[in-house]
């Protein structure tokens, strides 16, 4: 037992060396945006108290004058990196910092100001771990060079909206407090002719420090799960009117003695059409950009 413990110590201490991380740019419907509306954070060290303020945007962000323009059921690309460059040979985050990658939106008045507090976020993406292959969503979004793609849905009401992305690095949550959570804001204005208002989760607030998903031992071995938050979320689908049914044809009888029977047509069966099954979109990969290096000063993890 001490040996197993101290290899776990050990393998948390060696992740803790490398990968930090923040999230940057971004991209709308394959057309980059670089830096133009992250609330980009003064460094790239993580948020570990859940019911700090810094767990809405990170530390230290306030709004900027930048927004983005985006279209209800248009796609919306986020990117991370360790640093401020966007060479595709390092990783986007690194050191084994194992976790899930979620993605919310909040409704605002204004996006350059608003500060996330008082808003309502609803999540729009997620990936947590595949049992199947071993691998988290950290993995993923290495392999895309730091990037996930999501869609925007496409029945929310025109206005601005903050986004909020993050990966919670688990590599050591085995005690409160230990996970990581490396998160940004990006302000986008949305157009569409949806008039949906999501209900959602406040930070502080959607988060406990004992959650399945944020307490938990990793190197014990995962078969489930549990991202923390609320569920994605769906757009509702009305169910189509149904059919109209005919009204019965009377049959003219013979004035003949003879008996003669009336025929009366059996009206038309109706159905109901199901709603249409939504998805959530999988991550798209893009194009890795051309390296723009920034002269902002960035840490490693210790």
């Amino acid at each position: 037992m001490k040996t197993f413990s101290s290899s776990l110590l050990f393998l948390a201490s060696a992740s803790s060396v490398l990968g930090h991380a923040t999230w940057q740019q971004l991209w709308v419907d394959g057309v980059d945006q670089a830096k133009t509306c992250v609330r980009e954070p003064l460094s790239n060290s993580p948020v570990s108290d859940v019911t700090s303020k810094d767990i809405v945007c990170n530390a230290g962000t306030a709004g900027v004058a930048g927004i983005c323009a985006v279209t209800a059921g248009g796609e919306v690309t986020v990117e991370m990196h360790q640093h401020n460059t966007r060479d595709c040979s390092e990783e986007a985050i690194g050191g084994a910092h194992h976790g899930p990658v979620i993605i919310y939106m909040s409704k605002v008045d204004d996006a350059t100001t608003a500060d996330g507090s008082a808003g309502t976020w609803f999540k729009v993406a997620e990936d947590g771990y595949d049992a199947a292959t071993g691998k988290w969503a950290d993995d993923i979004l290495n392999a895309n060079c730091g990037k996930r793609t999501f869609t925007v849905p496409s029945d929310i009401a025109t206005g601005d909206y903050l986004i909020r992305a993050e990966e919670i690095a688990l590599h050591a949550a085995g005690s409160a407090g230990g996970a990581q959570f490396y998160m940004s804001c990006y302000q986008v204005h949305v157009e569409g002719t949806g008039s949906a208002t999501p209900t959602g989760v406040s930070f502080p607030g959607a988060y406990s420090a004992t959650d399945p998903g944020i307490l938990i031992n990793i190197y014990n071995g995962v078969d489930v799960y549990q991202i923390p938050g609320p569920e994605v979320y769906v757009i509702v689908s009305s169910s189509s009117a149904p059919v109209a049914t005919s009204a019965p044809v009377a049959v003219e009888t013979s004035a003949a003695p003879v008996a003669s029977s009336t025929v009366v047509a059996s009206p038309i069966q109706t159905s109901i059409a199901s709603p249409v099954e939504t998805s959530v979109a999988s991550p798209v990969e893009t194009s890795a950009p051309v390296t723009t290096p920034i002269d902002d000063e960035y840490e490693d993890c210790e």
